[in-house]
């Protein structure tokens, strides 16, 4: 599954359908036309503001209105959005990945709203010496100054962030919390935690940007083709998710 996702999002999709279309420009030469139409002409489109605006703006959640939707949280769980290797500042050896710190920043901001209890939810993806919720544990502790009270360091993906946040949760009482992680993943997160049994208040944080007025909203830019695949590999996520529920949920 993990193999077949690159390959169905770009650069990599681009690439195969432009060699695709290289392959058999002597022979089909309208479907090479096409094949290649679509791998550089989809590449530069998925670069521009306006591509990327629409594909992170129809995933994304609302935001939270105040601190009344707390209310009858009983905790706070952030999910984690990666790692940077090999960080020298912060001296930790590896440090959370900049999705991580808007995430981690939100969850703190929310902390000291409310008073709620923090969980960090994120393990070892590439077998790392470290999860990664022990650095997001250190980074709330030293940079926000704010303690966590569960660490869940055995999660790969979201689908694990639930379940294991779970298993630590449940046993404890709580039930009802306040879910943190980027406007665009939030909604996928959500359905996530709530087949685990969770009752979810959506904290999404990062929410897209409006594109610029004028040419150059149509520019291509590598930024915005990163965040045009990070959708799409949301979109995918959520196909994934539906086809589960349909297929294991009945």
């Amino acid at each position: 599954m993990e193999m077949l996702k690159y390959l169905l999002l770009p650069p990599l999709v681009n690439a195969i359908l432009t060699l695709l279309g290289m392959l058999l420009w002597s022979r089909m030469r309208l479907l090479a036309g096409l094949l290649v139409l679509l791998g550089l002409g989809g590449l530069l489109a998925l670069a521009t503001p306006v591509a990327s605006h629409a594909l992170r703006q129809g995933l994304e959640a609302p935001a939270l209105t105040g601190p009344a939707p707390l209310a009858d949280a009983q905790a706070i769980v952030i999910l984690g959005g990666g790692r940077d290797y090999r960080s020298p500042e912060f001296g930790w050896g590896d440090a959370p990945a900049n999705a991580s710190w808007r995430r981690l920043a939100y969850g703190a901001h929310l902390h000291r709203e409310s008073g709620l209890p923090i969980l960090v939810s994120g393990g070892r993806v590439h077998d790392e010496h470290s999860a990664e919720a022990s650095l997001m544990a250190a980074a709330l502790r030293e940079v926000f100054e704010v303690p966590v009270l569960w660490m869940e360091g055995r999660s790969r993906n979201t689908s694990e962030n639930a379940r294991h946040s779970a298993e630590m949760l449940h046993g404890t009482g709580v039930e009802r919390i306040a879910l943190v992680s980027q406007a665009w993943h939030l909604p996928r997160a959500v359905a996530e935690f709530e087949r685990n049994g969770f009752t979810v208040v959506p904290a999404p944080t990062e929410f897209a940007s409006v594109p610029p007025e004028g040419p150059s909203a149509w520019l291509p830019r590598a930024y915005h083709l990163h965040q045009s695949t990070q959708a799409l590999h949301e979109w995918l996520g959520r196909g994934e998710l539906a086809l589960r529920q349909r297929l294991f949920d009945r």
